[in-house]
């Protein structure tokens, strides 16, 4: 069974920067693509960036490119999402997820297996 567990969240000063982390278990995960969805309150959970486990193709939302970057480490089974330059509407619950195929358009509804989610707050 897959299993995507996330850390690194937290409170952050505007411009400051996180790291959040996601080990995936269960399985091996050739072929697959691991994203991260955020979801603020009151808001639909948005896509933000997804990587090719294989390939390590990446994409990334208009809103956070240039500023976030989302990597992968094999050995590790680990997803990481670095992102620098944080503002506060950035706050948002982060989810790590994954799906067995590669995706075209990443929406939330593409991806199979979910993380519990990690709280990000940014302050003015």
């Amino acid at each position: 069974q897959v299993q995507l567990v996330e850390s690194g969240g937290g409170l952050v000063q505007a411009g400051g920067s996180l790291r959040l982390s996601c080990v995936a278990s269960g399985r091996t995960f050739s072929g697959w693509t691991m994203g991260w969805f955020r979801q603020a309150p009151g808001k639909e959970r948005e896509f933000v960036a997804d990587i090719t486990w294989t390939y390590g193709r990446t994409r990334y939302a208009d809103s956070v490119k240039g500023r976030f970057t989302i990597s992968r480490d094999n050995a590790k089974n680990t997803v990481t999402l670095r992102m620098t330059a944080l503002k506060p509407e950035d706050t948002a619950v982060y989810y790590c997820a994954a799906t067995s195929t590669i995706i075209v358009v990443p929406t939330s509804g593409e991806y199979d297996y979910w993380g519990q989610g990690t709280q990000v707050t940014v302050s003015s």
